[in-house]
């Protein structure tokens, strides 16, 4: 089966639509699929509902898509460093989500792992825990969270050979994986594609059973914080 698009709209054609829940990829400005967000912004996609660690800044990553308000809803660990989310979530245009981080990656491990709810501790007393089912184990409370289950999943990995099987670099690898595991198809852009059975199978992060289109490109290497010394 043909894995390998030759741009970030054609593997994502046929795969829009508006209302639809995407799982994205990312831990900072690490790991965006900037490519593939770029593409949703140029199709008009609306009423999205993102499952991201964060929202990247204004004018990178989802923050894109919130300057075009095609975003409806937000399933976020992280809200600091973008003025439009911030905006939008206070004046009530945006709905939120908040999820403790480590419950945020859980939850879409979840889902990938085809598991439709788990109980931990984090959260427990707080907004957080609210509405949510609580249960006692070994005399400690427990609330429960639900599998992410989204229609698609667009990530970012440093290699791929042409069967999916991917490599991620450094932090890149936080919400990359959980985040491709969880969609019903999942499109990664790459910076860099080799041939198959080249790469070490220990090295191999996440398997190609995950992955249904690939593209590769040019990626812009941002830095989330710049601190110099004076001189």
């Amino acid at each position: 089966m043909k894995k390998v698009y030759g741009s970030a709209t054609e593997a994502l054609d046929g795969l829009l639509f508006d209302g639809m829940f995407i799982a994205s990829g990312g831990f900072g400005l690490c790991g965006i699929p900037e490519l593939l967000l770029d593409a949703i912004k140029d199709a008009g996609t609306q009423n999205l509902t993102f499952a991201s660690n964060n929202a990247g800044v204004d004018d990178f990553g989802i923050g894109i898509l919130l300057q075009t308000k095609q975003v409806k809803k937000m399933i976020s660990s992280y809200v600091g460093e973008n003025a439009e989310f911030m905006r939008q979530y206070l004046s009530g245009e945006l709905e939120l989500e908040f999820n403790p981080q480590g419950t945020l990656a859980e939850r879409m491990r979840a889902g990938g792992c085809g598991i439709p709810g788990f109980y931990t501790k984090t959260g427990v007393g707080t907004v957080i825990a609210e509405g949510k089912e609580h249960k006692d184990f070994r005399g400690e409370t427990y609330i429960m969270e639900e599998g992410i289950f989204a229609d698609l999943s667009i990530v970012k990995a440093w290699k791929a050979d042409e069967t999916g099987n991917l490599v991620f670099r450094k932090t890149a690898r936080n919400f990359n994986p959980p985040a491709a595991m969880c969609g019903k198809v999942c499109v990664v852009e790459v910076e860099e594609i080799v041939p198959t059975g080249s790469l070490d199978p220990d090295s191999i992060h996440l398997p190609g059973i995950y992955v249904n289109r690939i593209i590769v490109g040019e990626h812009e290497k941002r830095i989330e914080q710049r601190t110099v010394r004076a001189a």
